[in-house]
């Protein structure tokens, strides 16, 4: 029987990675994670947390870490609409309080937001103290922790205001994943799938019949290798790392759209989701991908993720959200888009009619 997800990891699993000075280590019994802790020299620790990983999250860590203490806790407050300028001058006004000086070092325990906002807070704070990443979803383990970009929103435009700047190491354990619930791991399934449709077909092509739930320890390890393999040879996306925004342009857009309108919004792999399919649509109409792949991408998706209606009235607001993204050159909105399963092209500039042919694509499909 393939290893679940929640389970814990075989010894020959437990392995590093190396990424661009530092590494991404696998350890679910975060011995590895106490060691960094014990030998290092910082002044002081502070760890930040939000609500959700405060109370279910913190204790795991801090039972595999017995003796650990003189940290200082600074909680947010969950979800994307908090991932923003006025909560980031919060986590700052912390570190003052808390005395944190350029020897400190900042843990950032949680999910996407968590990992974004606070590697985004560590590296202008005193103009930059050291930070690492533990991510506790399997978004931020697959994705968002990995590759050293940090970030906050501004205006629904996500992401819009960051850095570069790399981690000293992440630390992931598949015992976090225990907290999540059903919807979690499937919003961070999408950006697994992601991973193989952009970069690896045999992969796609395996985990597509599975689902989140079922994923083993070395799936969430082969999918964080391919990350890390790409982002390794560009940093600072000047080419081959913006294939990792295949599906996220619409997709961006799409979430800002349903954070700012929705009772409910949308997480992150919900609406990605929906850029995928939209952002496969315009593949096939013009860059090579085949009627066939599409299907088959459309199908998976909408196996795994529920759909999202909306009305096409809204299609000026996600256009206008489309402008501000950071692929744009000029007044020319940039995607990534696919050739084939398995291989995406990169700087593909795509009329705006096109655009919202593939958002009639998806709000019709879904209306059938």
């Amino acid at each position: 029987m393939e290893e679940q997800v929640r389970g814990t990891a075989a010894p020959e699993q437990l392995s590093y990675i190396s990424s661009i000075g530092y590494q991404v280590v696998f350890d679910d019994t975060l011995a590895k994670l106490a060691s960094f802790i014990q030998t290092a020299n910082y002044t002081k620790i502070l760890i930040l947390t939000d609500r959700n990983t405060n109370i279910h999250c913190l204790p795991v860590m801090l039972e595999a870490m017995p003796g650990f203490d003189g940290y200082d806790i600074i909680e947010v407050d969950d979800g994307e609409e908090n991932k923003n300028i006025d909560f980031c001058v919060g986590v700052w006004k912390m570190m003052l309080d808390f005395g944190a000086d350029r020897q400190s070092l900042l843990i950032n325990l949680g999910g996407g937001v968590v990992t974004d906002m606070g590697g985004f807070a560590a590296s202008t704070f005193k103009r930059g103290i050291d930070f690492i990443q533990v991510p506790t979803t399997l978004l931020s383990q697959v994705d968002a922790s990995v590759g050293g970009k940090t970030g906050i929103d501004l205006d629904h435009v996500k992401n819009i205001i960051g850095t570069f700047t790399q981690p000293k190491a992440v630390f992931i354990s598949t015992k976090f994943l225990d907290t999540l619930d059903q919807r979690q791991l499937v919003s961070g399934f999408a950006e697994v799938i992601k991973h193989g449709l952009i970069f690896d077909r045999d992969f796609y092509e395996r985990i597509k019949a599975s689902d989140a739930s079922r994923l083993s320890a070395a799936d969430i390890h082969h999918s964080v290798s391919i990350k890390n393999e790409v982002v390794t040879q560009d940093p600072t996306e000047k080419g081959l790392r913006k294939i990792l925004n295949f599906g996220h342009t619409i997709g961006h857009a799409i979430e800002g759209y349903s954070l700012a309108h929705d009772a409910r919004p949308l997480l992150h792999g919900e609406a990605i989701a929906v850029g995928m399919i939209c952002e496969a649509y315009l593949a096939h109409r013009i860059n090579g991908l085949t009627k066939e792949a599409l299907d088959d991408i459309v199908h998976t998706f909408r196996t795994h993720f529920p759909d999202y209606a909306y009305h096409n009235a809204i299609y000026d607001e996600l256009v206008t959200l489309m402008k501000n993204d950071k692929k744009n050159i000029g007044d020319r909105i940039g995607f990534a888009l696919l050739n084939r399963i398995g291989q995406c092209d990169i700087d593909v500039f795509v009329p705006h009619e096109l655009i919202r042919e593939s958002l009639d694509f998806y709000r019709i499909l879904i209306a059938e």
